[in-house]
């Protein structure tokens, strides 16, 4: 005889309350969280080192006039549209149930990875697909971002809590670090396989979680608040694209900063978060809320995240141009190779992280996280300043000491941080609360971007352009051509650079160069011209740009210590915010 409806629900609790009274059923959750936050950062990293064979691969000149934009969406959109919905995808969970959430995104990710492998065109039509695919793969990582933390929240005990999110959280920071080795490997090979890696994790990560997962949370039904989402996307969008461009040349300008679609797009931006900020303190249900604010672990662990945040987003782009444009080349090795050999040498500072992260959030357990999250962050700041005042030609051991303790520093500070937020959240508050955290972090990310490119373009705008002439003219280029290379936006020295192409080649073009004596172009195109012609310009832009990293890890070392003691809000303080 055939159940009835009610009798089915009631067979599938019973079997959900079983699995999730299993001594194991926490484990999986983890493994299964962490496994869906790794291939969500590796992907938001992974395009960094494939982009040159990426763009072969479709037939297009990135460096060419026009495709800069296409250029910087490609690494820009997933970063953007994660940071615009992981709040709202939060929310959902609060409502709907956080691993319905959870396991949706993972299928909406492993679809999308799919699709991005198997573009057909080629040109800008080929790039525009791969954007607007990897916007869409942005939305599944949305989804996944948003509710791993809370869901680990709610399957482990507050004594295991900074444990469990500690290996969740380094995992997957050390993903974006192991996006780009698997880059390095995957795109010379085939450069739709660099997408295809994380096919076939998604596959059995989804199943397996349809399978294994289940909600343990508190459901909080409500009303969407379709004026919040819709005033915080657009403001948040409108932001973030603004930075987006404004790191572009604009006119006779270096950057797009003095661009009036740039400035009314940030400003503008601003203005509509501002009205979003007025609509959340009116709804009855609001997506973002504002309440959470009044826990002040919550505040002060948030305010420490997005400082961290703005200043180790953009040194992972540092490094990889300091490496690939000049380290590397000057010690033998192909503009070609470099690629690679920067996601190789990066090496230390994901080893400082996976070391740090799982001891600092079991530990945090027992102590809380204020001490470690502020030593983390205290840390952090000594190690910019070791790269600060490291040479651009430096010794590679003294460079891998300095990143293993960033990783360090950043792990003690990531784990311990992540919990002391999460467990002041009620429980009925721990979606939203996560994706809000999250959001602050992710917009970090796209903001410390922006800020580290802004800083390293205004130093080599300075000298860069009469040493790059005077370079080329000893050289024999003649002086309307040398003039000509000096002029460009020094972000074209800098994409050429992370993009492994060798510069002068890419600057000057095959024509010129074969116009010149053999000896001199062998030169210009050689390992050493390039990086000794930019090592002083890049050196300044570096020196503000570590400077500022300083600045923000030291205040998010002291909004971490203003976040008190331990503190973990209980059941019965659900209904308080």
């Amino acid at each position: 005889m055939a159940l009835s409806v009610s009798d089915r629900v009631r067979k599938r609790d019973n079997r959900a309350a079983t699995a999730i009274a299993h001594p194991h059923y926490k484990w999986i959750v983890l493994s299964n969280t962490t496994l869906g936050g790794l291939i969500a950062t590796v992907n938001s990293s992974i395009l960094l080192i494939a982009l040159p064979d990426i763009f072969r691969g479709i037939a297009i000149d990135p460096l060419a006039p026009g495709n800069t934009s296409l250029l910087l969406w490609l690494i820009m959109g997933y970063l953007v549209v994660t940071a615009v919905l992981v709040v709202s995808f939060g929310r959902l969970g609060d409502i709907f149930g956080r691993v319905r959430m959870y396991n949706a995104g993972f299928a909406v990710f492993t679809v999308f990875s799919v699709l991005l492998s198997i573009t057909w065109m080629h040109g800008t039509a080929g790039a525009w697909w791969l954007i607007v695919m990897r916007i869409l793969q942005g939305v599944g990582g949305a989804m996944l971002m948003a509710n791993s933390a809370a869901i680990i929240t709610d399957s482990f005990p507050v004594e295991q809590r900074g444990l469990a999110l500690g290996l969740n959280q380094v995992t997957g920071i050390a993903g974006s670090f192991l996006g780009l080795i698997l880059g390095g490997l995957l795109a010379p090979v085939q450069w739709r396989l660099v997408f295809l890696v994380s096919v076939p994790i998604g596959v059995f990560g989804t199943i397996w979680a349809y399978l294994k997962l289940h909600d343990t949370g508190i459901k909080q039904p409500a009303r969407l608040d379709l004026w919040g989402n819709a005033t915080f996307a657009v403001g948040l969008i409108a932001v973030l694209v603004g930075i987006t461009y404004g790191i572009q040349p604009y006119g006779t300008h270096t950057m797009g900063w003095t661009n009036p679609w740039v400035l009314l797009a940030i400003i503008g931006g601003i203005a509509v978060l501002a009205l979003f900020c007025a609509i959340e303190t009116k709804v009855a249900d609001p997506m973002f809320r504002l309440s959470l604010f009044r826990i002040r672990a919550f505040t002060a662990g948030n305010v420490a995240s997005l400082l961290a945040s703005l200043g180790r987003g953009g040194l992972m782009f540092i490094l990889i141009i300091w490496l690939q444009g000049i380290w590397l080349p000057r010690h033998g090795y192909s503009f070609e190779s470099t690629p690679l050999w920067a996601g190789i040498y990066m090496v230390p500072l994901t080893i400082g992280f996976l070391v740090a992260g799982p001891v600092s959030g079991w530990l945090s357990d027992r102590l809380g996280a204020r001490l470690f999250a502020t030593g983390g962050m205290v840390v952090a700041a000594v190690t910019f300043l070791g790269l600060m005042v490291l040479p651009v030609d430096f010794s590679y051991w003294q460079f891998a000491v300095i990143l293993l303790f960033n990783g360090l520093g950043m792990g003690l500070f990531a784990a311990p941080n992540r919990a002391g937020i999460m467990n002041s959240l009620p429980p009925n508050r721990r979606g939203v609360g996560a994706g809000m955290s999250t959001t602050f972090q992710n917009a970090a990310m796209v903001l410390s971007i922006g800020i580290f490119f802004s800083l390293i373009i205004t130093g080599l705008s300075h000298s860069l352009p009469d040493t790059m002439y005077s370079g080329l003219t000893a050289q024999g280029v003649s002086q309307a051509q040398a003039a000509h290379v000096a002029a460009l936006p020094p972000v074209s020295v800098m994409f050429a650079s992370l993009l492994g192409y060798n510069p002068i080649q890419s600057l000057l073009g095959s024509d010129t160069l074969a116009h010149l004596p053999a000896g001199h172009a062998d030169f210009l195109t050689g390992r050493t011209f390039f990086p000794q012609l930019i090592s002083e310009p890049f050196s300044q832009g570096l020196t503000v740009a570590f400077g500022f990293a300083i600045a923000a890890c030291a205040i998010a070392a002291v909004a971490s210590w203003l976040r008190g003691g331990k503190f973990v809000c209980s059941e019965n303080e659900k209904d308080l915010v």
